[in-house]
């Protein structure tokens, strides 16, 4: 039985940040026709994270609607580089850089969309067959100073930083990207808005009716203050092994835990309540709501066996003080070493500073045993098993 448009709206704006506007979409619904659902990606790496499948989620919904999936592949605005955001000049990729990346993006994109209602488009079939007298009247259509309205580039002119003529044309072949596909509704991140509006602007001068914005909220990566990116290393891959993930997830900030649940997951709306209220009075301990995050989020990308096995493999090693099932070996020549030699021998540590830093934070474990000595001497004539930090264990003997 088909959904009633009110009700698809209902659906839709369920963890939106904004929507651009709510009576054009129903507008829109009303008409009873299957919407073209436009999502642009820029092949910065080969690999999607979490922080995407923010809006990859929100895209799926319409398609469970009925609506078609668009993935706009910017290959073309890719060698050109987003500045949204940045303080500077974003690196050009190649034409093989951006190949190599798409590799394996269908592949992961297909973990959350629906391949039946997934259109892949590449935007150089478009915008490479622009003339130049096709680029000058795409840029007629807007102004220099609504551009330089974008905070980043205001900003970088006030740092006295330089910005670039094809920065500027970035937002206008993004927005091109819209007339070509005759987009009904764009989404996007926040940090898009500005490019998601220029799309607006060139399907009315293109005497079409503009596609609506729709916008969800930015997930902060694993450092809590940035948004999740492949450019700062800070992201959760969707194709990571259920332990890299764990591990990840287990090093969130506390405050971020329900964010995640409600962005990242599939728990019911209910559920995510009760993990925030049971966190907020302390009836609940932060590393074990951190533990079900974990379980959900592996579960979803991998299977819920590999949940399960990986929530016990962590109980036995970080609660029962068990050590995993499969350790690493290093061989050392000498009978004895410091600590801070070792570590750093091992590669467990970059450097005799690190080493003497985690050593004082009581990260460092010989045996089962922590140790506070930096001038401690580890005593090789037997194996012994180092552990470094939560996750990092590694058997040294002797050759």
């Amino acid at each position: 039985m088909a959904i009633d448009a009110d009700k698809q709206l209902e659906i839709i704006k369920a963890g939106i940040a904004e929507l651009i506007s709510e009576k054009e979409l129903l507008h829109k619904l009303k008409a009873k026709r299957r919407l073209r659902v436009k999502l642009g990606i820029d092949p910065s790496g080969p690999e999607i994270h979490i922080g995407f499948s923010v809006v990859l989620r929100k895209l799926r919904q319409f398609q469970d609607l009925g609506h078609t999936a668009v993935m706009v592949v910017g290959d073309f605005t890719g060698m050109i580089g987003d500045p949204s955001g940045v303080s500077k000049t974003r690196p050009k990729l190649t034409k093989q850089q951006v190949q190599k990346n798409m590799v394996k993006y269908k592949e992961q994109i297909f973990r959350i969309l629906d391949p039946q209602r997934t259109e892949f488009v590449l935007n150089s079939k478009w915008l490479g067959a622009l003339s130049m007298y096709d680029l000058v009247e795409l840029a007629s259509k807007y102004t220099v100073a609504r551009i330089l309205e974008r905070d980043d580039f205001s900003q970088r002119l006030k740092d006295g930083l330089p910005v670039y003529m094809h920065e500027i044309l970035y937002p206008l072949c993004q927005g091109y990207d819209s007339v070509a596909i005759k987009s009904d509704v764009e989404l996007g991140g926040t940090d898009q808005k500005f490019n998601l509006l220029v799309g607006r602007e060139l399907m009315r001068e293109s005497s079409m009716e503009p596609q609506v914005v729709l916008m969800m909220p930015i997930l902060e990566g694993l450092d809590g203050i940035r948004k999740m990116s492949k450019s700062f290393n800070n992201y959760i891959g969707i194709t990571e092994t259920p332990k890299q993930m764990l591990g990840k997830i287990m090093s969130l900030p506390d405050e971020l835990i329900v964010k995640y649940f409600r962005l990242a997951t599939d728990a019911f709306p209910h559920r995510v309540e009760e993990y925030h209220m049971a966190l907020e009075d302390g009836s609940m301990n932060p590393r074990d709501a951190k533990l079900d995050l974990a379980k959900t989020l592996v579960r979803m990308y991998h299977s819920a066996q590999a949940a399960q096995k990986t929530a016990e493999d962590f109980q036995r090693v970080f609660t029962q003080r068990e050590l995993p099932e499969k350790i690493d070996e290093h061989k050392v020549a000498k009978a004895s070493m410091s600590i801070v030699d070792l570590l750093v021998e091992c590669k467990l540590m970059s450097s005799r500073g690190e080493a003497k830093r985690k050593i004082r934070e009581g990260a460092i474990d010989v045996d089962g045993v922590r140790i506070d000595d930096i001038n401690y001497v580890v005593d090789l004539k037997q194996p012994v098993v180092l552990r470094a930090g939560k996750h990092k264990f590694l058997r040294v003997a002797r050759k």
